[in-house]
């Protein structure tokens, strides 16, 4: 699995390893060897992408983005894909936001000659993976050097990193400013590579907290907000993070603080979000269970596309139903039942959660650590506050 930080340039790279003063694991060391050379890669690679086509890219998009919404775990992932199946849409990729500075000019040459780096499927789920497949912008903002609670992976044994970017609400105008202009020209990027006017379909986690900017940035924008049982949700977002921590660190990690981590972070992203839902405007924003988009996926789309006026939705449903049918047998992670202490906490945090979008965290308390992960791996003492 290659690391999400091959794709930074030399000076965001460096000044990753700088903020963490170069704490790397010793098992990591040779990962310093392989990511520099790759780095001056790609800001050389950047520099010739600019000359070649940088002055072609508009600096607008043809039609306001949609963006998925909702915390890890509660589905957005699969929510992505339906919606990039509709022809119209399209969305960055994996290999996008591994090579954010250069995908342009090297895309086509690149995703073949790495074919052969990425797993079949995502160690944490299971759910297929590819250089083509829709991916989490965020990675590519990383890439391109803006903070991002993201970096904690690539440090996990220090303190959580730039957690003021989760919600923007408090970072300087001048860095707010540099967000928005990475992340526009990303977006622009997208759209010249697409050629067809197509809406960019956005899915990652954070921006669920960032809905305000957002709105300042794209005020037409559209967002389908996901839910899920907070329970599993719990669980799976801690088998999430154990699993990224071990595999994409440049540390061995302890997870030391990962549960009060994973607590917190929902507090503090639907806090957020509360706060700025009304900004959307009527019309804009669907809201979705995960439990029912996967019991009729087909249903629950063609609400989405009700809901938001998309149109065009008896064009998208063979995509949709040749979509459907190719994951119908896939299963997710079984996971043993949560002690009452961990039940106790999730509830102490989570109860507002549960209480807006209708679930019972003491009712459907059957979600713990994953089954096949090892007990050395996975944290085993409740840490948080």
């Amino acid at each position: 699995m290659p690391l999400f930080w091959a794709g930074m340039g030399i000076t965001a790279w460096f000044r990753l390893l700088a903020k963490n003063r170069f704490r790397i694991g010793w098992r990591r060391w040779h990962v310093l060897l392989w990511v520099t050379a790759a780095s001056l890669f790609h800001s050389m690679t950047r520099i010739e992408q600019w000359l070649m086509v940088g002055w072609q890219v508009k600096p607008e998009l043809d039609n306001p983005p949609l963006f998925v919404l909702g915390h890890w775990r509660t589905g957005t992932t699969l929510l992505h894909e339906l919606l990039v199946q509709d022809p119209r849409h399209t969305a960055p990729t994996t290999y996008e936001c591994f090579a954010p500075g250069h995908f342009i000019i090297s895309r086509i040459s690149a995703v073949w000659l790495l074919r052969f780096l990425l797993p079949a499927r995502r160690p944490m789920d299971n759910m297929p993976v590819g250089w083509l497949r829709p991916q989490e912008d965020e990675f590519a903002l990383c890439n391109l050097g803006l903070p991002s609670p993201y970096l904690t992976m690539a440090f996990p044994n220090e303190p959580p990193q730039d957690q003021e970017f989760l919600t923007l609400e408090h970072v300087s105008p001048e860095a707010l400013r540099k967000w928005k202009r990475t992340f526009k020209r990303f977006l622009c990027e997208i759209g010249f590579r697409s050629k067809r006017g197509r809406r960019i379909v956005l899915k990652s986690p954070p921006h669920t907290a960032r809905v305000k900017v957002l709105l300042e940035m794209f005020p037409d924008a559209k967002f389908v907000h996901i839910v899920r049982d907070p329970c599993t949700v719990f669980s799976s977002t801690l088998h999430l993070w154990t699993t990224l921590y071990a595999t994409q660190g440049l540390q061995v990690p302890n997870y030391a603080g990962l549960e009060a981590h994973v607590l917190q972070t929902l507090v503090d992203m639907y806090r957020r979000f509360e706060m700025d839902r009304e900004l959307i405007p009527a019309g804009n924003i669907c809201e979705i269970r995960y439990e029912e988009l996967v019991a009729d996926p087909l249903a629950e789309m063609e609400r989405v596309y009700a809901e938001l006026g998309l149109g065009g939705f008896e064009n998208a449903r063979p995509a949709l139903e040749e979509f459907t049918a190719g994951i119908k047998g896939y299963k997710t992670n079984q996971f043993r039942e949560l002690s009452p202490e961990f039940v106790s906490r999730i509830a102490e945090k989570w109860q507002f959660y549960a209480d807006t979008y209708g679930y019972s965290i003491l009712k459907n308390a059957g979600a713990g650590p994953p089954r096949d992960v090892k007990a050395k791996d996975t944290p085993v003492q409740f840490s948080g506050p």
